[in-house]
C-alpha cells in the first residue's frame, strides 16, 4: 500500500495515542465525526488545510501523517550514505531496510547525528586552540616561566660555591617566577573551564565585535527606524567591552544605518516579494550596488525571507572582518576561511559578481548558493589602484538540495566542495590547502 494511503491509520494511531475522542478531533479539525471516521479508515484522501488542522490538533508535524516515520528515517539513511562516498551503499534498497529493521535504521540515524554534533565540537575546539590569541598568549607565559624557573635552578644545581648574595638572588627568581607560573595556569584553568561566558570567549576587537553583534541576531531595530543615534546604539550593545572593539562596532553600526535608510525593510520586502533573492535582480531594480543589497538581505526579519542569508565580508588581505554563519554553513571565528570560497575569487575579479553552488564537507553535503562580489571600499583615489572588499551571500540552495533528494545528482549544476578552514577541514585532495587537517582520514 502506498505510503499516502496510510494517513488516516496515522491520524488514528495518534489520536488513540493522545487520548483524543473522534468526535473531539473532528470538532476542532471542523469537519463532522462521520467524515473523520472515513479518513481514519482510509476511505478519503486527506490533504492542503484540512490535514494542517488535524496535525495541529494533534500537536505533529503534517509531514509525519502523510509520510510517517519511515520517511524520515530513509531521509536520514540517505544523507548519512551521502557522507561516506567511499563506502557502496545498497540506495536501491534503503526503503526495505528502513521498513524492515526500523530499529537498527533509527539507531544508524541517531549516530549520524551524534558524530555530526561531535565533528563540530571538534571544530570548534580546534579552531579555538589554534587560533585564540589570548590562549597561544598565556601558553607562552607558561613556557617562558618555565624556562626562566629551569635556568635558574640549573645554575644553583652547578658544582663549585656561589655566593650568598647570588644565591638569594637566584632563590628569590625562582620564587618570584613559581608565583608567576602560578597565577598564570590559574587564570588559564579558568578561560579554559569557562563554558558560556561570551566575554572570557573573546581575546581581541573582532571577537568581540562578532559576540556583539551574534547576540543581537546581526540586526539592530533601533537604526532600521532611526530611534536613536549611533552612539547611544553603541553604548547600549556595547557598553562592557574594549574601546577599540566599540570602535569597530561604531563603524559596523554607521554603515548598517546608511544600508537601512537607503533600503529600508518595507522596501526590501516589495523588491523581494518580486525578484526574490537574487542580487544582480535586486540590484537592478532597487538601482543600489550589489554588496549592499547583500548586507540588507543579511540583516532582513526572518519572515521576509524564503531562507535565511548568511554573510562574509574580508578586506583585500583575505582576513574576514565581518561573519553571520548558518546551520548548514559554519564560517571561523579568527583568520581567513577556506580559500576556495567565491568570496576570495571575487578579490581577484573585481566588480564582478561570482556564484557557485558551494557544501562544506561535514557539514551534511547541503548545496548552498554563494554569490560574492568585491568592490572598492572608500572613494575612489586618484592615479591609483583601490582598496577592495569582497562580499559574499550565502543561502541554501533548495533548487539542488530537491534535485539531489530526487535524483542523487544536481540535475547538471556543478557542486563546489568548500571546506570552513584548513586546519578543520576533512577534505584529503585540495588544491587550496595551506596546512594539514586534524579530521582528515587516511588516504
Amino acid at each position: 500500500m502506498e505510503r499516502d494511503t496510510l494517513t488516516g491509520s496515522r491520524i488514528r494511531e495518534r489520536r488513540v495515542a493522545r487520548g483524543i475522542r473522534q468526535s473531539d478531533l473532528a470538532r476542532q479539525a471542523g469537519i463532522s465525526a462521520s467524515y473523520l471516521n472515513l479518513i481514519e479508515h482510509n476511505r478519503r484522501r486527506i490533504g492542503g488545510k484540512l490535514l494542517i488542522n488535524i496535525a495541529s490538533a494533534l500537536d505533529v508535524d503534517p509531514v509525519m501523517l502523510s509520510e510517517g516515520v519511515g520517511a524520515t528515517l530513509v531521509a536520514a539513511l540517505r544523507e548519512a550514505a551521502g557522507h561516506s562516498p567511499e563506502i557502496p551503499a545498497e540506495m536501491d534498497r534503503v526503503d526495505e531496510f528502513a521498513g524492515r529493521f526500523p530499529g537498527w535504521a533509527q539507531l544508524l540515524s541517531h549516530m549520524e547525528r551524534r558524530v555530526a554534533s561531535l565533528e563540530r565540537t571538534v571544530e570548534a575546539l580546534t579552531d579555538r586552540m589554534t587560533h585564540d590569541p589570548h590562549l597561544a598568549t598565556s601558553l607562552h607565559e607558561v613556557l617562558s616561566t618555565v624556562t626562566a624557573i629551569r635556568s635558574s635552578a640549573s645554575i644553583l644545581a652547578e658544582p663549585g660555591e656561589i655566593e650568598p648574595e647570588w644565591q638569594a638572588r637566584f632563590h628569590r627568581n625562582i620564587y618570584e617566577d613559581s608565583q608567576r607560573l602560578a597565577e598564570t595556569s590559574r587564570a588559564l584553568a579558568a578561560y579554559l573551564e569557562a563554558e558560556g561566558d561570551a566575554e572570557s570567549e573573546t581575546g581581541s576587537p573582532q571577537e568581540e565585535l562578532d559576540a556583539i553583534l551574534e547576540a543581537a541576531e546581526h540586526r539592530i531595530p533601533a537604526l532600521e527606524v532611526a530611534e536613536g543615534s549611533l552612539d547611544q546604539v553603541c553604548e547600549t550593545l556595547g557598553g562592557g567591552a574594549s574601546s577599540a572593539a566599540r570602535s569597530l562596532l561604531r563603524d559596523w553600526l554607521a554603515r548598517y544605518a546608511a544600508d537601512a535608510r537607503a533600503l529600508p525593510i518595507p522596501t526590501m520586502e516589495a523588491a523581494i516579494a518580486t525578484c526574490g533573492t537574487d542580487p544582480a535582480g535586486l540590484s537592478a531594480a532597487l538601482g543600489e550596488d550589489a554588496a549592499r543589497i547583500m548586507r540588507r538581505l543579511a540583516a532582513m526579519p526572518d519572515a521576509v525571507l524564503p531562507e535565511p542569508v548568511g554573510l562574509a565580508v574580508c578586506d583585500a588581505s583575505g582576513v574576514l572582518s565581518y561573519r553571520k554563519p548558518l546551520p548548514g554553513f559554519p564560517m571561523p571565528r579568527f583568520g581567513a576561511a577556506c580559500p576556495l570560497w567565491p568570496l576570495y575569487r571575487a578579490l581577484s575579479r573585481p566588480v564582478m559578481l561570482i556564484a557557485d553552488t558551494v557544501e562544506q564537507k561535514g557539514q551534511g553535503d547541503a548545496p548552498h548558493r554563494a554569490i560574492a562580489v568585491a568592490l572598492p571600499k572608500g572613494p575612489m583615489p586618484l592615479g591609483r589602484e583601490p582598496l577592495f572588499e569582497a562580499v559574499m551571500m550565502v543561502q541554501r540552495d533548495a533548487y539542488a538540495t530537491q534535485s539531489r533528494v530526487s535524483d542523487g545528482a544536481a540535475s547538471g549544476r556543478e557542486i563546489l566542495s568548500v571546506g570552513v578552514a584548513c586546519r578543520i577541514c576533512s577534505k584529503i585532495q585540495c588544491e587550496g590547502r595551506r596546512e594539514p587537517s586534524i579530521l582528515s582520514g587516511p588516504a
